[in-house]
C-alpha cells in the first residue's frame, strides 16, 4: 500500500477541499448555532480526513485530526457560549492541519512534533491531559549505568545534611527559572545540584534520575532550549521525585520523568560532557530537527515569525533615524520651513505604530508632543525647554525599541514612564546600563577564580595556578561593595581569605569534600550574580544563606543576614 508523502500527493487536493469545507460548515455554525445540519456536515468531513490521514500513515496528522473529530462530535446543536473555547480550537486545528500539509508538500519529511502543541489545545479545553513533548520519541529506558567510585565517605547523617542542600539549592534555581531571571544562571545551579546529588545518592536506584537530570539542564543550557510552560512544568515535578527521592530510600522515579528528560538531551544541540555521556549510554540518534527549528516552524504555522517583528523593529528605527534628523536641524535652526510639518507628520505616524505593535508607552510619549510640534509648524518660535523634552521622549523611544528588538529583559530595560518623564527614565536606563557593565565584570573575575581553581585541581594543588584568584576574588567583592550588596562582598571576600590561606599559602592540597564546599559557595555566589543582584537591592537571601552555610562548613566564622 502507498503511504506517506507519495500518498499524500495522490490525495492532497482533496484533503484541502475537505478542510475548506469543514472551516465553512463551522464558520457558518458558529453564526447560526441552531442549524444542527451545519455541524453534521463538519462533522462528516473532519471525519473523513481522519480516515484519509489514517490510511497514508502520517501519525501527527492523523492524531490531530483524531483529537478533532473527538470534540466536534461533543459539540451540541444549539451550543452556547459556554462552547465557544472549543469552537476556536477547532477552527485553529484545522488551520494547522492545512498549513501543516501544505508545509509537507515542499518539506516530505513529517515533523509530527510540530502539531502537539494544536493537539494539546483540543485537549485542553475537554479536559483531558496534555500529551508529552517526547510523545513520539522512543528510547530504551532499561540500559544499566556504569558504577559510580565515591571519593568520601560521609557519615550517613553529614550526607543528608548535605543531600537536603543540595535539594534547596535545586530549588533555588527552579524558582528564578519559573520567574525567567536569568534562566542559564538558574539552569548552571539546577544542574550543579543535581550533579552533587548523583554523587551523594549514587548507591541508590533513584540516583539515576539525578543523572539524567543533571545532563538534561547542562544539555538545555548549553543547546538554547526554548524556556517555555511545559519545560517549567517538568523542573517542578523534578523536584518532587527528588522530595520523594530523599524520603524513601529505595524510592525508584517513574519512567515517563526519565523520556521526558532523555528527549531533552536528544532535542539539545549540545556537545556537553554529561549530554554526550548520556547519549551513548541509552543510544540516543540525532533527531532530524532541533529545538529552534520547531520554534520556527511553528510559527509559519499559526502565525507571523519573529523574523516579521524584528524587521518591524528595525523599520521604527529608521522612522526614529530620520525624527532625529529633522529634530537635529530644527535645534541648529537650519530647517527648512516644511521640517516643522514633516516632523509632526512622521511623529504621528510612528506613535500610532507603536501603540500598534504593543509599545503603548513609547506611542504615548511622542503622542503627548503632537501639540507643541502643531504650534511649530504654523510658525511659533521653538522653545529650548521644549525641544529638550521632545529629544528626551525620543531617546526614551529608542531604548525601548532597542529592548523590544532585542528581546532584552525586563531589568534592563527603561522603566515605562508617563508623558513629561521620559527624560528621568532614560537617565535611570544609563545608570542601570553602567550597574549592568560593573556586574559583568564581576562575573566575569568569578569565572576567571573558577577557572582558575580548576587548573588548580587538575594539576594536583600546584599553586601557582591560584596566584591571581584572591585578587581576582577582591576584585569581585569591590564591584559588591559598589552596588551595595554587602552580604555578598563579604561572602565573597571570605571565600578569597579561605584560597590565601588554605590553598595558596598551604603546601598540602585541601581534602576533596572541602574543595566541592568551596565551589558551592562560589557557585551560590555566582547564581546571585547573574540572576538576583540586579533584581533587587535586597537581592536573593535564600541563594546568600546556601553560600553562608557553605562558607561555615569551612570552617570560617558565619556570617549574619544584614
Amino acid at each position: 500500500m502507498v503511504t506517506g508523502a507519495r500518498a499524500l500527493s495522490l490525495v492532497r487536493d482533496e484533503l484541502f477541499a475537505t478542510i475548506d469545507q469543514a472551516e465553512q460548515n463551522l464558520e457558518r455554525f458558529i453564526m447560526e448555532r441552531h442549524c444542527s445540519s451545519l455541524l453534521q456536515r463538519a462533522v462528516e468531513c473532519i471525519h473523513q480526513l481522519r480516515g484519509a490521514l489514517s490510511l497514508i500513515e502520517l501519525a501527527g496528522a492523523e492524531l490531530l485530526a483524531h483529537e478533532t473529530f473527538e470534540l466536534v462530535t461533543d459539540i451540541p446543536a444549539g451550543a452556547g457560549a459556554e462552547r465557544d473555547d472549543h469552537l476556536m480550537a477547532l477552527c485553529h486545528a484545522l488551520h494547522v492541519l492545512r498549513r501543516y500539509i501544505e508545509q509537507f508538500r515542499s518539506r516530505y519529511e513529517e515533523m509530527p512534533e510540530l502539531l502537539l502543541p494544536a493537539i494539546n489545545e483540543l485537549r485542553r479545553v475537554t479536559g483531558q491531559p496534555a500529551l508529552p513533548e517526547c510523545y513520539f520519541f522512543t528510547v530504551r529506558l532499561d540500559l544499566p549505568r556504569t558504577p559510580v567510585s565515591q571519593t568520601d565517605d560521609l557519615p550517613l547523617k553529614e550526607q543528608q545534611g548535605l543531600a537536603r542542600r543540595m535539594r534547596q539549592m535545586y530549588q533555588i534555581g527552579l524558582l528564578g527559572l519559573l520567574k525567567e531571571q536569568n534562566p542559564k544562571a538558574s539552569l548552571k545551579l539546577m544542574e550543579r545540584a543535581l550533579a552533587r546529588l548523583d554523587y551523594l545518592l549514587s548507591d541508590r536506584a533513584g540516583a539515576k534520575l539525578c543523572w539524567v537530570g543533571a545532563a538534561a539542564l547542562e544539555a538545555f543550557r548549553e543547546g538554547d532550549l526554548l524556556l517555555h510552560r511545559t519545560r517549567k512544568q517538568l523542573f517542578s515535578r523534578l523536584d518532587r521525585e527528588l522530595r520523594q527521592l530523599l524520603t524513601v530510600p529505595d524510592y525508584e522515579p517513574p519512567r515517563s520523568i526519565l523520556k521526558d528528560l532523555l528527549y531533552l538531551i536528544a532535542l539539545s544541540e549540545s556537545t556537553g560532557v554529561r549530554a554526550e555521556e548520556l547519549r551513548e549510554a541509552f543510544s540516543i540518534d540525532t533527531l532530524p530537527y532541533t529545538d529552534a527549528m520547531l520554534d520556527r516552524e511553528y510559527r509559519r504555522l499559526t502565525g507571523p515569525s519573529q523574523a516579521v517583528m524584528h524587521s518591524l523593529s528595525q523599520a521604527i528605527h529608521e522612522e526614529l533615524a530620520t525624527v532625529k534628523e529633522l529634530l537635529d536641524l530644527v535645534e541648529r535652526r537650519v530647517a527648512e520651513p516644511d521640517a516643522y510639518a514633516r516632523l509632526y507628520i512622521q511623529l504621528g505616524i510612528l506613535a500610532k505604530t507603536l501603540i500598534m505593535v504593543g509599545q503603548p508607552s513609547a506611542g504615548q510619549a511622542l503622542q503627548a508632543h503632537l501639540p507643541v510640534l502643531n504650534h511649530w509648524a504654523r510658525g511659533e518660535d521653538v522653545e529650548q525647554v521644549q525641544l529638550d523634552n521632545l529629544a528626551d521622549a525620543i531617546l526614551y523611544v529608542e531604548s525601548l525599541v532597542s529592548c523590544f528588538e532585542r528581546e532584552t529583559s525586563k531589568e534592563t530595560c527603561p522603566v515605562l514612564a508617563s508623558p513629561g518623564q521620559e527624560g528621568e527614565s532614560f537617565g535611570n536606563h544609563l545608570l542601570n546600563e553602567a550597574q549592568v557593565l560593573l556586574l559583568a565584570e564581576a562575573k566575569a573575575g568569578l569565572a576567571n577564580a573558577k577557572q582558575s581553581i580548576s587548573a588548580y585541581l587538575d594539576a594536583r594543588g600546584e599553586a601557582i595556578h591560584l596566584a591571581n584568584v584572591p585578587a581576582c576574588l577582591h576584585n569581585v567583592r569591590g564591584a559588591l561593595l559598589f552596588l551595595e550588596h554587602t552580604r555578598a562582598a563579604e561572602l565573597t571576600g571570605i571565600c578569597a581569605q579561605y584560597v590565601q590561606a588554605h590553598m595558596v599559602n598551604n603546601l598540602n592540597m585541601p581534602a576533596a569534600s572541602l574543595l566541592e564546599v568551596l565551589a558551592d559557595a562560589l557557585s551560590s555566589i555566582e547564581f546571585f550574580l547573574e540572576s538576583g543582584a540586579m533584581a533587587s537591592r535586597s537581592g536573593q537571601p535564600d541563594i546568600l544563606e546556601l553560600a553562608a552555610d557553605s562558607v561555615s562548613a569551612l570552617g570560617w566564622r558565619p556570617v549574619a543576614a544584614a
